[in-house]
């Protein structure tokens, strides 16, 4: 017998062994892996630049921080807010808040109404210039507007208003003229903003309904009432809601007008008594218990302006 007839020829492919690579490859196209790879870097994002600095900043709100060290104070950084100069900033914040809303929400939901009409013309025009300051640096628009509001006689308001037979005004001097300075720019930068979250979402109601309102024999009043203002109360609270972010965190447009301090803290907000403290007199502890009860303040205010529209209640 031969010794080549003993062998048998083996024609089976040979088995690849799974490597770590493939190990690898599965592992990301798992159902119970890809989810939690796909959201980790918003958890990593939210923990380390969002939970980790709140968390920091109420450990530190009951410390007197020092450069080489800190010690716990208790309460008393928030004893210490029951002064003059925090009222002030309160109050200057909450009025800069108030007619901002007054503004930044009628007046850009009426100018999107207009932009979304068929009879509008030149309506890419007017969407890029009603834009164009949002894109523009606030330090500049401040500076922009800090010469159109100069005090001198021959400053372009002032000369204005003098030829038509009124005195020139020290803008950046009197309380109720820098509130008017702050509201202005911050309406001049964010207008556009919120004209277009308006006609983003104009855009979205069916055209269906207005046809059968027009069969019905509704106005255009009627339709404006009936059915854009429902349609429209999501984008409205959610608008509202930033608005009363942005006026009670509003910084820029004080400091571009005041960079060393307004007279009689005509100009002072809440931000900026907490930068002021916090960072110009290194008072980090007391500045962070500000922080944190400027965070109490918003939550609380837009906690009632959500339940006020009925956010919170159970639809049937």
């Amino acid at each position: 017998m031969h010794p080549e007839k003993s062998l048998k020829i083996n024609n089976t492919p040979p088995v690849n062994k799974p490597t770590k690579k493939n190990k690898i490859t599965k592992l990301f196209y798992s159902p119970k892996f890809a989810p939690y790879l796909f959201v980790f870097p918003f958890i990593a994002g939210f923990l380390i630049f969002f939970l980790y600095p709140i968390i920091s900043t109420i450990i530190m709100s009951f410390q007197d921080v020092k450069i080489a060290s800190s010690e716990y104070v208790g309460i008393d950084n928030y004893q210490r807010l029951n002064n003059q100069r925090f009222f002030t900033a309160i109050t200057n914040s909450a009025q800069f808040t108030f007619w901002t809303i007054l503004v930044l929400i009628p007046i850009p939901l009426m100018l999107a109404v207009f932009l979304n009409s068929k009879l509008t013309l030149f309506k890419n025009l007017f969407k890029s210039a009603l834009f164009i300051p949002a894109l523009t640096s606030v330090v500049v628009g401040g500076v922009i507007f800090r010469i159109i509001f100069a005090e001198a006689d021959t400053g372009f308001i002032n000369s204005i208003i003098t030829s038509i037979g009124f005195s020139p005004q020290e803008w950046r001097m009197q309380g109720n003229t820098a509130m008017f300075l702050m509201v202005a720019l911050a309406c001049w930068r964010w207008m556009g903003v919120n004209i277009l979250y308006f006609l983003a979402a104009l855009q979205n109601i069916p055209k269906d309904l207005y046809e059968s309102a027009e069969i019905d024999g509704a106005g255009a009043l009627q339709k404006f009432k009936n059915i854009t203002l429902p349609f429209l109360k999501p984008i409205s609270i959610y608008v509202l809601t930033i608005t009363i972010y942005s006026g009670f965190s509003m910084f820029t447009e004080s400091y571009v007008f005041w960079r060393t301090g307004s007279p009689n803290d005509i100009g002072l907000t809440i931000v900026g008594y907490l930068f002021q403290e916090g960072f110009s007199y290194g008072n980090l502890g007391f500045g962070s218990a500000v922080g944190i009860t400027l965070l109490g303040i918003v939550l609380i205010v837009n906690i009632i302006q959500l339940k006020a529209f009925g956010l919170f209640k159970k639809e049937d």
